[in-house]
């Protein structure tokens, strides 16, 4: 018996062909995982625009007595619409008032809702004749 030489012709190209395969897969779900974490970012950059835009309304209207006006309001935060409402302190938070502020955005084709509220003394919040901006009264 004669021991014969055995080539393995197509090894090589067999073996180059799994690897784009394989690197092509790899790089497919790359992409897709980049996809979800850019939309998860832009989520959360929307949200974190709803809270930032809903606390500078309450800590206005602490502070001078009025919300944020409509024109500022485009200006710092173009993507986010703002309701206040205002409501009568209920259980130990009687003789109060609630302020309470909403804050909307969208992000992509999901809905972000933020609301923030705080006390205030009875008769210091009125909300004016447009139900939009709310106004302490002078002292």
């Amino acid at each position: 018996m004669t021991k014969g030489k055995v080539t393995y012709r197509g090894f090589v190209m067999a073996e180059l062909i799994v690897s784009l395969a394989v690197l092509a897969t790899l790089m497919v779900t790359f992409a897709i995982s980049l996809d979800g974490f850019r939309r998860l970012n832009h989520y959360h950059l929307t949200r974190q625009h709803c809270v930032s835009a809903a606390q500078a309304t309450l800590d206005s209207i602490a502070a001078t007595g009025a919300a944020i006006g409509e024109g500022d309001m485009k200006r710092l935060w173009p993507d986010v619409s703002i309701k206040i409402d205002e409501s009568e302190g209920t259980g130990r938070w009687k003789g109060l008032t609630l302020v309470s502020v909403t804050a909307n955005g969208a992000s992509l084709n999901k809905k972000t809702e933020v609301r923030l509220s705080r006390y205030f003394s009875k008769g210091d919040v009125t909300i004016s004749k447009t139900g939009q901006a709310p106004v302490l009264q002078e002292r």
